[in-house]
């Protein structure tokens, strides 16, 4: 299995990457993100690799980060998410953002990603949450627990949850009020209230 490739960076037609190493070319697959961090064209790159062989090809997909590739993989497990919907995901969301609408329950924000539908989303939510909980230590948010809520938005969403609300309903509620300045107390309150 090939795990990382090192060499020249010879073409980049996203997603699409050409990388020369020894005088072998590699075809490899990569996610936006990973494209946008790629030196310029004839520079040497270094990209982790993860590997699918399938009765007709053998697929290369190359990742800038550990992170990436390590939520790549789990994407994979999750049923109806193939190959190139995982790497639409990545392409369409940071790996710490997209850990963050796992952990509050944020399937709105995951509707917005190319090919990911209301049902899709929802299944991402709830069949990524233990994943992501397990991914290695360098895969989590920068700077905080990964389990830590981002802003005071998204702790009232969890807040929601907690209290046996669905979390694309408590997205929903929190996401109809001006949440600028206020606690999530407060933006609980309003939701709840609104409720009535």
């Amino acid at each position: 299995m090939i795990g990382r490739l090192q060499g020249k960076l010879i073409a980049k037609v996203p997603p699409q990457l050409l990388v020369d190493c020894h005088g072998v070319g590699y075809e490899v697959e990569a996610p936006m993100t990973t494209v946008w961090a790629l030196p310029e064209l004839n520079e040497t790159v270094t990209l982790l690799i993860h590997m699918v062989v399938r009765d007709d090809a053998h697929l290369l997909f190359g990742f800038a980060t550990e992170a990436e590739r390590a939520l790549f993989r789990s994407l994979l497990k999750v049923s109806g998410i193939g190959a190139k919907v995982a790497l639409s995901i990545l392409s369409g969301i940071e790996t710490d953002d997209f850990i963050r609408c796992v952990n509050t329950g944020d399937s709105t924000r995951l509707t917005a990603l190319p090919g990911i539908g209301k049902k899709t989303a929802e299944r991402l939510v709830v069949e990524m949450r233990d994943r992501v909980a397990n991914l290695p230590d360098n895969v989590a948010l920068k700077g905080s627990s990964i389990n830590a809520p981002a802003d005071a938005a998204t702790d009232a969403i969890s807040g929601l949850v907690a209290l046996g609300y669905k979390p694309a309903e408590a997205s929903k509620l929190i996401h109809a009020i001006d949440a600028e300045d206020k606690s999530s107390e407060t933006l609980i309150r309003e939701a709840l209230k609104n409720l009535i």
